[in-house]
């Protein structure tokens, strides 16, 4: 079965708190993520929350990479979704995961967008 994209689900345990409340450093992160997996990135829309907490996703012309962190738990959650063959969402995850200092690391993939259309390449956008 042929799928449209690849949707990476990540929690992050015991990062560095002081790194999850820096905004700037955040989006950074992302980012840098989101060009080592060779995305192409459109827009990038950060929020810091009071007391505290970010909130971030970067759109990238293969579908997003959105972040939320709760750093009183030391914890962040994140989506990484691709579509297409020329993104690798791994390493990305592997880039932010990295980069947050996690110590403990879930990550699981999923198939989006699965259809049955035998030897045919699917497209993520028109030609």
């Amino acid at each position: 079965m042929n799928s449209l994209g690849r949707h990476l689900l990540v929690e992050l345990y015991n990062c560095d708190n002081k790194i999850l409340t820096d905004v700037r450093k955040v989006e950074e992160i992302m980012a840098e993520g989101a060009r080592r997996s060779k995305a192409h990135i459109v827009d990038v829309v950060f929020h810091t929350f009071n007391p505290h907490g970010i909130s971030g996703v970067i759109v990238i012309a293969e579908s997003h990479l959105a972040i939320h962190t709760w750093p009183e738990y030391n914890f962040a959650s994140i989506d990484i979704y691709t579509c297409g063959s020329d993104v690798n969402p791994w390493k990305a995850y592997n880039y932010i995961s990295k980069k947050l200092k996690a110590r403990n690391v879930t990550a699981i993939e999923m198939k989006r967008g699965l259809l049955n259309m035998p030897g045919k390449t699917l497209r993520h956008k028109p030609e």
